[in-house]
């Protein structure tokens, strides 16, 4: 019997010790277009960056996504090998990355990719390695 119950209590203990690891392993950006804004949440800590996205003439998709695929530093075949550092691919090649246009950070600047400071970018980047692809949700709204 003391067994049973002994038993028992680990397993309670495990299955909230689990709920809580997944709890504080959560990553979430919430990208608010009008404000050139990024807004993170990790475990408790809530970061606020400035950030760049579409320009008139172009578009950053709005949705909710979980990361593709990183790359530590990858160059856009699509714009003049660009580079792209702590880049987050969230939807085709659309990314979070960092930029060397800080000047333009909080103003609608890029070809649709989220632009923001490289070390806010290598801060992000690293977070979404920590927890991983299915912890991490991206959100892009107006």
């Amino acid at each position: 019997m003391k067994k049973t119950v002994l038993m028992a209590a680990v397993f309670v203990a495990m299955l909230f010790g689990a709920a809580g690891q997944g709890w504080a392993a959560s990553l979430v950006a919430n990208i608010d277009v009008s404000t050139q804004t990024m807004t993170v949440r990790y475990g408790l800590s809530v970061y606020r960056w400035s950030v760049s996205t579409a320009r008139p003439g172009y578009f950053t998709p709005r949705g909710t996504y979980r990361p593709q695929r990183t790359a530590r530093m990858w160059y856009s075949r699509k714009y003049h090998m660009s580079p792209m550092p702590y880049s987050v691919f969230f939807h085709g090649g659309y990314a979070i990355h960092g930029t060397g246009a800080v000047r333009q950070l909080g103003r609608p600047a890029s070809h649709g990719c989220v632009r923001l400071h490289t070390a806010d970018a290598a801060t992000f980047y690293s977070m979404v390695k920590e927890v991983g692809f299915g912890n991490t949700r991206i959100v892009v709204t107006n």
